[in-house]
Protein backbone atom coordinates (compact mmCIF):
# COMPACT_ATOMS: atom_id res chain seq x y z
CA UNK A 1 0.00 0.00 0.00
CA UNK A 2 1.48 4.04 -1.00
CA UNK A 3 1.72 5.77 1.49
CA UNK A 4 0.32 9.47 0.52
CA UNK A 5 1.55 12.89 0.90
CA UNK A 6 -0.02 15.45 3.47
CA UNK A 7 -1.40 17.47 0.62
CA UNK A 8 -2.82 13.87 -0.70
CA UNK A 9 -4.50 13.25 2.84
CA UNK A 10 -6.49 16.56 3.15
CA UNK A 11 -7.75 15.93 -0.50
CA UNK A 12 -8.97 13.05 0.42
CA UNK A 13 -10.22 13.91 3.85
CA UNK A 14 -11.92 17.19 1.85
CA UNK A 15 -13.37 14.89 -0.79
CA UNK A 16 -15.20 12.87 1.90
CA UNK A 17 -16.60 15.71 3.83
CA UNK A 18 -20.06 15.38 4.29
CA UNK A 19 -22.59 17.57 6.38
CA UNK A 20 -25.16 15.03 6.45
CA UNK A 21 -23.06 12.78 8.47
CA UNK A 22 -23.00 12.67 11.92
CA UNK A 23 -19.16 12.64 12.45
CA UNK A 24 -18.60 15.26 9.45
CA UNK A 25 -16.33 18.11 11.49
CA UNK A 26 -17.76 20.86 8.75
CA UNK A 27 -21.19 20.65 10.80
CA UNK A 28 -18.86 22.22 13.77
CA UNK A 29 -18.26 25.00 11.34
CA UNK A 30 -21.89 25.00 10.08
CA UNK A 31 -22.95 25.67 13.95
CA UNK A 32 -20.52 27.89 14.44
CA UNK A 33 -21.20 30.07 11.40
CA UNK A 34 -24.79 29.99 11.58
CA UNK A 35 -24.74 32.08 15.15
CA UNK A 36 -26.15 34.86 15.13
CA UNK A 37 -23.05 36.49 16.22
CA UNK A 38 -20.84 35.36 13.65
CA UNK A 39 -23.03 36.56 11.06
CA UNK A 40 -23.70 40.49 12.25
CA UNK A 41 -19.68 40.48 13.14
CA UNK A 42 -18.94 39.58 9.53
CA UNK A 43 -21.57 41.45 8.04
CA UNK A 44 -19.97 44.54 10.02
CA UNK A 45 -16.15 44.19 9.13
CA UNK A 46 -18.01 44.87 5.57
CA UNK A 47 -19.32 48.08 6.75
CA UNK A 48 -18.00 51.27 5.54
CA UNK A 49 -18.93 53.12 8.77
CA UNK A 50 -22.32 54.76 7.47
CA UNK A 51 -24.89 52.62 9.64
CA UNK A 52 -28.05 54.37 10.03
CA UNK A 53 -30.83 52.29 11.96
CA UNK A 54 -33.23 50.15 9.34
CA UNK A 55 -30.56 50.96 6.53
CA UNK A 56 -27.97 47.91 7.28
CA UNK A 57 -24.28 48.62 6.69
CA UNK A 58 -23.16 48.72 3.31
CA UNK A 59 -19.49 49.20 1.70
CA UNK A 60 -16.38 47.72 1.43
CA UNK A 61 -14.62 45.41 3.99
CA UNK A 62 -12.73 47.46 6.19
CA UNK A 63 -10.38 47.00 9.65
CA UNK A 64 -12.50 47.86 12.51
CA UNK A 65 -11.77 48.43 16.26
CA UNK A 66 -13.15 46.64 18.66
CA UNK A 67 -15.04 49.26 19.77
CA UNK A 68 -16.79 50.30 16.40
CA UNK A 69 -18.01 46.77 16.52
CA UNK A 70 -19.41 46.86 20.16
CA UNK A 71 -21.18 49.94 19.45
CA UNK A 72 -22.61 48.52 15.77
CA UNK A 73 -23.56 45.45 17.68
CA UNK A 74 -26.53 46.26 19.89
CA UNK A 75 -26.83 43.82 22.57
CA UNK A 76 -23.55 42.12 22.44
CA UNK A 77 -21.57 41.43 25.32
CA UNK A 78 -18.15 42.27 25.99
CA UNK A 79 -17.38 38.77 27.17
CA UNK A 80 -19.64 37.34 23.64
CA UNK A 81 -17.77 39.92 21.28
CA UNK A 82 -14.77 38.72 22.61
CA UNK A 83 -14.78 35.04 22.11
CA UNK A 84 -16.65 35.14 19.20
CA UNK A 85 -13.94 37.17 17.37
CA UNK A 86 -11.75 34.60 19.00
CA UNK A 87 -13.33 31.95 17.42
CA UNK A 88 -13.09 33.62 13.77
CA UNK A 89 -9.35 34.57 14.23
CA UNK A 90 -9.03 30.76 15.28
CA UNK A 91 -10.61 29.73 12.26
CA UNK A 92 -8.79 32.10 10.01
CA UNK A 93 -11.67 34.15 9.61
CA UNK A 94 -10.28 37.66 10.68
CA UNK A 95 -6.78 38.89 11.47
CA UNK A 96 -6.22 40.61 14.97
CA UNK A 97 -3.80 43.54 14.37
CA UNK A 98 -3.01 45.28 18.05
CA UNK A 99 -1.35 48.87 17.92
CA UNK A 100 0.63 50.03 20.93
CA UNK A 101 -0.56 53.29 21.10
CA UNK A 102 -2.44 54.44 24.82
CA UNK A 103 -4.84 53.20 25.08
CA UNK A 104 -3.63 50.04 22.89
CA UNK A 105 -6.09 50.46 19.96
CA UNK A 106 -7.46 46.75 18.47
CA UNK A 107 -8.78 45.84 15.27
CA UNK A 108 -10.00 43.45 13.32
CA UNK A 109 -10.24 42.85 9.77
CA UNK A 110 -11.45 40.16 7.09
CA UNK A 111 -9.15 37.37 5.95
CA UNK A 112 -9.39 36.11 2.35
CA UNK A 113 -11.41 33.10 3.41
CA UNK A 114 -13.51 35.55 5.46
CA UNK A 115 -14.28 37.48 2.83
CA UNK A 116 -15.53 34.61 1.34
CA UNK A 117 -18.35 33.77 3.66
CA UNK A 118 -18.61 37.75 4.46
CA UNK A 119 -20.54 37.71 0.51
CA UNK A 120 -22.99 34.90 1.83
CA UNK A 121 -23.78 35.99 5.31
CA UNK A 122 -24.41 39.26 4.39
CA UNK A 123 -26.78 37.97 2.00
CA UNK A 124 -28.35 35.80 4.27
CA UNK A 125 -28.54 39.19 6.96
CA UNK A 126 -30.10 41.30 3.95
CA UNK A 127 -32.70 38.67 3.25
CA UNK A 128 -33.78 38.39 6.97
CA UNK A 129 -34.41 42.01 6.97
CA UNK A 130 -36.26 41.87 4.08
CA UNK A 131 -38.65 39.30 4.44
CA UNK A 132 -39.04 39.85 8.42
CA UNK A 133 -42.35 41.48 8.39
CA UNK A 134 -43.69 38.71 5.86
CA UNK A 135 -42.61 36.23 8.31
CA UNK A 136 -43.76 37.92 11.44
CA UNK A 137 -47.38 37.52 9.53
CA UNK A 138 -46.69 34.19 8.90
CA UNK A 139 -46.23 33.23 12.84
CA UNK A 140 -49.22 35.03 13.32
CA UNK A 141 -51.27 33.13 10.69
CA UNK A 142 -49.82 29.50 12.27
CA UNK A 143 -50.28 30.73 15.88
CA UNK A 144 -54.31 32.03 15.31
CA UNK A 145 -54.78 28.20 13.94
CA UNK A 146 -53.03 25.95 17.00
CA UNK A 147 -55.52 25.48 19.54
Amino acid sequence: MATMTAAQQRAQSKAQYDAFVAACPSRKLLDRISDKWVTLILSALGSDGSHREGTGCAGEPRAMRYSELARLLAGVSQKMLTQTLRSLERDGLVTRTVTPTVPVTVSYELTELGLSLHVMLRAVKSWAETYMDEVLDNRTTYDSRMP
